[in-house]
């Protein structure tokens, strides 16, 4: 197929690159050119605008920042739906906002939109950089149900857990079903930690010992290991955590629900953010609990 990409950060690069090397025609395009350049080696044939890089093409991938850049890339006027060929499927993996996915699913049905019979879904994704790279993501679907079977051998090239989870909007809903469990699943991480460095144990030890048993997680995997080191480079940034929390919450704060542990681990890294930890990774929480 014909693919146009919008993003080329941490995950959109390696996912771009798998259905490259897959043998689709795969164009890229972002904001800040200098990250396509690196996938010339690929194949991957840079775009200097939205409009060029959707020209001719069948599916349209979007994996930006905020929810505010996906109505960008879609709605503007040198956005996908003025410029996206009729028919073309157009997903967005980006982690944005289930209000917003709805709108973009019914604006592609609008008198507007509708001759050019555009098949949108929204597909956000889990699994961090690590997923990304390994081809090993989670991706949760919410599309009409032929359209979701279409785009299963696009999907399969990016994960190995892809679920259909309903109409439009619902694998946002999904994905903010995931931060929220990753919310506490990683605090917990950080706090049995800081429990044994505090103590004068053996954090990896400690970590051995518990890791397998019914404390494990994938958190307690690949972050606990990276608190103990300090190590604090970003497989997925506090700022984009931040989004995803904030997302969660007005969400239920639209029908005058409280989630209350997300609602605290969304202060703690927002304390983070402002000693300056928005571009590190969320293991950075680690650093809350020290003096």
């Amino acid at each position: 197929m014909n693919i146009a990409w919008i993003g080329a950060g941490v995950m959109g690069s390696s996912m771009a690159r798998h259905l490259a090397r897959a043998g689709h025609k795969v164009k890229i395009y972002n904001r800040s050119p200098a990250k396509c350049e690196a996938l010339k080696q690929y194949g991957i044939e840079p775009a200097a605008t939205i409009a060029s890089c959707v020209q001719g093409a069948q599916a349209v991938f979007t994996i930006v920042g905020y929810p505010s850049d996906v109505e960008q890339v879609y709605l503007k006027e040198e956005g996908i739906f003025r410029h996206a060929e009729p028919g073309a499927f157009l997903v967005d993996m980006t982690t944005s906002s289930p209000v917003l996915a709805k709108r973009l699913y019914d604006t592609a049905h609008s008198p507007e939109f509708a001759h050019k019979k555009f098949r949108v879904a929204d597909a956000p994704v889990s699994g961090g950089d690590t997923g990304a790279q390994n081809a090993t993501l989670s991706i949760m679907t919410g599309a009409d149900k032929e359209d979701f079977e279409a785009l299963l051998p696009l999907f399969r090239l990016m994960g190995n857990t892809i679920t259909h989870i309903g109409p439009a909007g619902s694998g946002q809903h999904c994905k903010a079903c995931n931060q929220i469990a990753i919310a506490g699943t990683l605090t917990g991480c950080a706090e049995a930690m800081a429990y044994a460095l505090q103590n004068n144990l053996n954090a990896e030890v400690i970590l051995q010992a518990i890791a397998k048993g019914a404390a494990g997680s994938w958190q307690m995997d690949y972050n606990a290991p990276k608190m103990i080191k300090n190590d604090y480079g970003a497989g997925f940034f506090i700022k984009h955590f931040i989004k995803d929390m904030k997302i969660a919450q007005s969400v239920m704060a639209a029908q005058n629900k409280n989630l209350p542990v997300l609602n605290t681990v969304l202060s703690m890294f927002e304390e983070l953010d402002k000693r300056g930890f928005a571009q590190n990774g969320t293991q950075s929480i680690i650093d809350y609990y020290k003096d």
